[in-house]
């Protein structure tokens, strides 16, 4: 028998069923989304059902206009002055790998209900070593991403390019904002590395040891690239004297505009393969010199690096090259170095980088300009809302954050977001921070930090505890005080791509629909979660690697974090309906709360003892139980004289709540574990 709420075996019987009235109920625009649609199921979607669903939600002529490229659509958010809209945001991040191109973000979207108002995309450019996306090897956007459907289907959309431009407009006429990833680094032996020798930082190696990395030796690196390509001639057709007037530091590095050294050094832009095999060769040069760009480091002291001489610490690739990792001389606690990621090279360096001391006092304004003007390139190109900045919480100097600022050169993201914001006020900034203590992460406050880098909202570390832990309740309670009182809201975020990982797996065994629900009836707090959490089974044990959104950050094929094939939706569609079931109700009285400020009733307990919180908005309140077993008798101090009229509980099929009303408590005989209800007054 097939009931309203079918298992991942019966679920397709059941959409056959009930699938052409819910998509007639969001075509007529009854509701937001597509109720009942699971995602693991929209992005089978043929792209002539999907157009036959946007005709009919969008119109004829809104479609047609953006299929003809007629119609620039314009952002949800262009009538905010400023990026502070986003602190009131709920977003969704999506790793466009683990549904294959970007043609399927639109299909996924018609799951998103309304207040799901934001889109992170996870890193689009083309990926580097191990085909890492946080590993950029170009500026080029990710042709994996391109989607053969789409062109085949309209001809016109013959580029990733197009097809994420495309993708962007269909999604702001869907109501959603788009955020793009902004990285202070590349991969290590990018092509902006390898044509851009001078804007990082290098090293020479010889075996174990470091032998140097003063400032010299980044044009050491240059004129060891300048020595190849007199021995290799120029990727593109033609005499090696064609390009011999060019091939000196000043003409060739400072004159000779980018993509045209690109084109000498790696070739045609649409020769990936051609490309790959010019870099790899270049590679190897600099490898046979000992010429290594300085490897990113995270968290204090961030710099004195060594060669880490442990066996495991070795690496031989393919073509028998020895690789190193290295480590910090002096580590603390959270220190540590990313082998296949190479930082931009912000500031000047004391005494010639003698001591790896770098000079706050001397920015490189060129190297600023160059991040800044591609960014804004980006963002004009394909009309993105706002960034999401990858570790956003370094913040170098020792001394912590200086009392005054500098408004173009305190941090990188901040100067990305200014420059942005130029053109497109209501730009945001989400930082990727945990609010981890005073120089643990970061040199002295990360919340300053934030606040300096001028983050409307930060990431958080609530998907780092499971709901019951005493940190979960600790920070929760932090984290709305910070809202409250300083400039970045931190967000209530639900789970992340880096937490989707078998060794996380016990952070998410309970609580999870708890979590939404305080995700989407607690405003105070932006919230946050990532493609796949709608269907992720429980996983009492590790699943394999395939049903993690995480390892397809990366591509492996062997070791523990390896992957084969595609990546797998859970089948977990109990929880899938319990989440329809909120996002349904959410949008039934959304029109109640929106405006109304929040009341407190019982704040977060951060001792952890008291595992349940209350709040009223308007007419409704709302209490909600993190814990791993029910709660009773929960007295919440209000004087509930005129009465109430309902009842909704996450629960189905449940005994009806029992209330005890008194002059000065409100008493709930019993909460369930991971149970939310809402009073309506």
């Amino acid at each position: 028998m097939i009931t309203d709420r079918p298992n991942h075996e019966h679920y397709p019987e059941w959409w056959r069923q009930h699938g052409p009235e819910r998509i007639a109920v969001y075509t007529s625009e009854e509701r937001s989304f597509i109720s009942g649609l699971l995602p693991e199921e929209a992005i089978k979607m043929s792209g002539v059902e999907l157009m036959q669903i946007l005709y009919q939600r969008l119109g004829g002529e809104l479609l047609q206009s953006i299929l003809a490229n007629n119609v620039v659509m314009p952002s949800p958010a262009r009538q905010k002055t400023d990026g502070s809209w986003i602190k009131h945001s709920r977003t969704v991040g999506i790793n466009v790998r683990t549904i294959g191109n970007f043609y399927n973000v639109v299909k996924y979207a018609l799951t998103l209900p309304a207040h799901i108002d934001c889109i992170h995309l996870l890193p689009i450019w083309e990926a580097g070593v191990v085909a890492s996306l946080y590993g950029m090897a170009s500026r080029r956007i990710n042709p994996e991403f391109f989607s053969t459907e789409l062109v085949v289907q309209f001809p016109q959309f013959n580029t990733v390019e197009k097809q994420l431009k495309l993708t962007i407009d269909f999604l702001h006429a869907l109501g959603k904002k788009v955020g793009m990833d902004v990285i202070p680094h590349t991969d290590r032996y990018s092509e902006i590395v390898l044509a851009n020798p001078d804007f990082f930082e290098w090293l020479h190696r010889d075996g174990l040891r470091i032998t140097d990395h003063s400032l010299g030796v980044a044009g050491q690196a240059e004129m060891a690239i300048l020595g190849w390509l007199r021995m290799n001639g120029p990727a593109t057709a033609g005499d090696i004297s064609n390009i011999w007037p060019l091939l000196s530091q000043e003409r060739f590095f400072r004159e000779l505009e980018e993509n045209a050294r690109l084109e000498i050094l790696f070739g045609k832009a649409n020769n990936s393969d051609g490309r790959r095999e010019r870099r790899i060769s270049l590679v190897d040069h600099l490898y046979r010199l000992g010429l290594e760009p300085v490897p990113a480091t995270m968290a204090p002291p961030y710099r004195g690096l060594k060669v880490d001489d442990a066996p495991d610490a070795l690496t031989i690739d393919e073509a028998g090259r020895e690789w190193r990792d290295y480590r910090i001389i002096h580590p603390q606690e959270m220190s540590r170095v990313f082998g296949p990621l190479a930082r931009f090279r912000l500031y000047g360096r004391k005494d010639n980088n003698a001591n790896w001391e770098i000079d706050f006092d001397a920015p490189r304004s060129e190297v600023f300009e160059y991040v800044n003007l591609f960014y804004a390139e980006q963002q004009a190109k394909f009309g993105f809302d706002f960034m999401r900045g990858d570790m956003s919480h370094v913040q170098m100097r020792p001394g912590g954050v200086p009392s005054d600022p500098h408004p173009d050169y305190y941090d990188l993201l901040a100067s990305v977001k200014r420059h942005i914001q130029q053109s497109t006020p209501y730009f945001a900034y989400f930082a990727e921070s945990f609010l981890a203590p005073d120089n643990y992460m970061a040199y002295g406050n990360e919340v300053d930090h934030l606040e300096a880098s001028l983050a409307e909202v930060t990431l958080g570390n609530l998907q780092s505890f499971a709901t019951d832990e005493v940190g979960f309740h600790a920070e929760l309670r932090r984290y709305l005080d910070i809202a409250a009182t300083r400039q970045v809201a931190p967000a209530f975020s639900i789970i992340t791509g880096d937490k989707d990982d078998p060794r996380f797996d016990k952070f998410y065994l309970h609580g999870n629909v708890a979590r939404l629900f305080f995700g989407l009836f607690m405003p105070d707090l932006p919230a946050y979660y990532s493609l796949g959490f709608e269907q992720r089974d429980i996983h009492p044990y590790p699943a394999p690697n395939e049903f993690y959104t995480k390892l397809y950050v990366f591509q492996l094929s062997e070791g523990p974090k390896a992957t084969n094939g595609p990546y797998r939706w859970g089948r977990n569609t109990d929880q899938f309906f319990l989440f329809d079931r909120l996002h349904c109700y959410f949008e039934a009285i959304k029109s109640q709360l929106s405006g109304h400020p929040v009341n407190w009733l019982i704040y977060p307990d951060a001792t952890g003892q008291r595992q349940y919180c209350a709040w009223q908005i308007n007419k409704h309140i709302f209490v909600v139980n993190f814990g791993r077993q029910s709660a009773f008798q929960l007295r919440i101090p209000i004087n509930l004289v005129d009465g109430y009229r309902a009842i909704w509980t996450t629960k189905v099929a449940v005994p009806e709540v029992k209330l005890e009303v008194s002059d000065q408590y409100l008493t709930v005989e019993q909460l369930g574990a991971g149970e939310g209800i809402i009073i309506t007054l």
